[in-house]
């Protein structure tokens, strides 16, 4: 990037008009007031710095890579808002800006368009509601050394610019009529402005010639790069003065820019409110749907750069969106009826390869509750829960995304979990668990959000279609210093109970009405109750993994590691199962789906 000699506004303005200074598709509308830009015109009159701009210079081979978007000339506050998109040849270079839009957009308004704005206490359906209105200079009003604005600038309607006695309007776009000095002269001079009381209507016309026809006023820096995402970060930091601007954002606004038909904005927009307001609501953003787009579309590159958002790319994604859509609400309904909601949830872009696989399969309604779906279903969840507690697709995920496509691509009739697990096994992605990573999932404690997860795992039985609590088996409320002092318990062994109350140990899953009614009540003798249950006491502790001893307060030490033994056994059976696989067929797997270790961004 470097400084440019600076160039006259008259040189810029005719490089607008002639489509030679574009608007790439990153920026956003006009939105100036019509006193912003008399105030610019009046900083200009009085020598005021308006700033550097920074121009894009984009060579001929590389302009129809992107849609480019012509400056606004004539502004109307409702019906003409929006830069209207142009096709330029291809046969010559030309100039983006990225910052300066709302500058340079003010001055080419100023000098060669329009200004319409609602007309106060009118019936915007009415005809003369938003009268047009171009830009005036009152020659006749001396500069002012005081005040917001040291000249008279107005918007002004045709007919408001009458000349009286105290005003005579100059048509501010009439000074580019002027080929030089003299003309502005032999202007006052046609209009009886020379030879009165005063003398700065001729001033004040030179003066404006000079700011627009010789000065150069207009101050920049040019990039040449061809490098897309240098181009797109450079956006992002001139523009961050105001509301932030995230790659995102501006990668959606191009999306949208090479989109045929529709706005690629709204559509994501809106599929983001439709997926969080599923089941008990999640909070994903416009990344993830976009991310899952591109994964979903079958595109080859997958990182965020402006370069992979060219138009080939977009309008593949937008041939596909009905099924991506689709497979996206899905996949959230699948989620949800799974127990998964934006707190139990740590990581969405988990979710893309269901996604893909479910795109795969012609996302069946089926998936969510049909018998016939139950072991497809059951692959999915335990494949999701792992993937939450390994932090599987923690930092970049663009490589493991593109390997779990490959997988998912060559399977459509079942979630190819076992397919994924021998796949990663030797990489650093691997999602085999080795005993000390379950020791550290034993661990885990009341309100973290792998908690769920666990008991996830180790309550395969729930239908989460109903409420459960999350309980502690023995209540929060017994965990007191005085409880234990009556209880006879040394103090030196008092931290035994009171820093465990909350592992995991110590909680299960309750449905919400067994568990409203469980209450506060001392353990045992409401275990002891179920006794009275149709399916019985032996059932109740067989599925909630309940030792069958150690069930006195007293001997809450003792049932913790009783329990954590039961939740260890299981944990094991669940999250080792490919050490009951034979070697050679982990091989075999591993070589079907060609197991590597060259996750590159990891």
């Amino acid at each position: 990037m470097s400084f440019q000699t600076p160039i006259t506004i008259a040189q810029a303005i005719e490089s607008v008009q002639r489509n030679e200074y574009v608007l790439p598709a990153i920026q956003r509308e006009f939105i100036w007031k019509a006193g912003q830009i008399t105030k610019l015109f009046d900083s200009l009159m009085r020598g005021y710095p308006i700033g550097s701009f920074l121009f894009w210079r984009i060579a001929a081979d590389r302009v129809n890579d992107y849609q480019y978007y012509s400056f606004l000339s004539s502004y109307h506050q409702d019906t003409q808002r929006h830069n209207l998109p142009i096709k330029l040849s291809g046969n010559n270079d030309v100039t983006a800006i990225l910052d300066g839009q709302q500058r340079l957009t003010a001055i080419n308004i100023g000098l060669k368009g329009t200004y319409a704005y609602k007309m106060p206490y009118m019936w915007r359906t009415s005809r003369d509601a938003f009268p047009k209105r171009r830009l005036y200079l009152n020659l006749l009003a001396p500069p002012k050394e005081e005040g917001d604005l040291a000249f008279e600038f107005k918007m002004l309607r045709d007919t408001e610019a009458q000349t009286t006695a105290d005003a005579h309007w100059f048509l501010v776009g009439d000074i580019l009529k002027f080929r030089d000095v003299h003309d502005a002269y032999n202007y006052c001079m046609e209009h009886d402005l020379i030879g009165k009381d005063f003398k700065h209507p001729s001033n004040t016309l030179v003066q404006l010639w000079q700011v627009i026809m010789r000065d150069g006023v207009v101050n920049y820096f040019l990039e040449t790069s061809a490098d897309l995402d240098k181009v797109l970060n450079i956006f992002i930091r001139v523009n961050s003065g105001g509301t932030p601007l995230s790659s995102s954002d501006m990668l959606l606004s191009i999306a949208t820019a090479q989109w045929e038909s529709g706005n690629a904005r709204d559509k994501v927009h809106s599929l983001v409110d439709e997926l969080n307001r599923t089941g008990a609501g999640f909070n994903f953003s416009k990344d993830l749907v976009m991310k899952a787009a591109m994964v979903l579309a079958d595109l080859g590159a997958l990182e965020f750069r402006a370069s992979n958002f060219n138009r080939q790319n977009m309008q593949r994604v937008e041939a596909h969106w009905a099924g991506i859509d689709k497979a996206l609400r899905l996949t959230a309904r699948l989620a949800a009826s799974l127990g998964f909601n934006r707190d139990r949830l740590s990581s969405h872009t988990a979710l893309i390869p269901i996604a893909y696989y479910l795109l795969r399969r012609g996302s069946p309604e089926s998936i969510v509750t049909s018998d016939t779906a139950r072991d497809d279903r059951e692959a999915i969840r335990l494949w999701l829960v792992r993937s939450q507690l390994k932090r599987t697709f923690s930092g970049q995920a663009d490589s493991l995304l593109r390997r779990m496509r490959n997988i998912i691509a060559s399977s459509h009739t079942r979630f190819p979990a076992e397919a994924i697990y021998a796949n990663l096994r030797t990489s650093v992605r691997s999602m085999v668990f080795d005993d000390a990573q379950i020791e550290g999932l034993l661990d885990k404690r009341f309100g973290n959000q792998d908690t769920f997860a666990i008991l996830a795992l180790l309550y395969p039985w729930i239908q989460f279609d109903q409420i459960f609590h999350l309980d502690h088996i023995f209540p929060q409320s017994r965990f007191k210093k005085d409880r234990l002092e009556r209880l006879g318990i040394p103090q030196d062994r008092w931290p035994e109970w009171l820093e465990n109350k909350d592992v995991l140990a110590n909680l299960q899953l309750l449905p919400g009405l067994v568990n409203e009614e469980k209450s506060d009540k001392e353990f045992e003798s409401w275990l002891l109750s179920r006794e009275k249950e149709p399916a019985g006491l032996a059932h109740y502790c067989d599925m909630h993994l309940i030792p069958r001893e150690h069930l006195d307060f007293a001997d809450f030490p003792a049932f913790l590691a009783a329990r954590r033994e039961l939740l260890r056994q299981r944990l094991r059976a669940i999250l080792q199962p490919e050490s009951n696989l034979p070697a050679l067929l982990q091989d075999e797997l591993a070589a079907e789906y060609g197991a590597d270790d060259d996750l590159d961004d990891v």
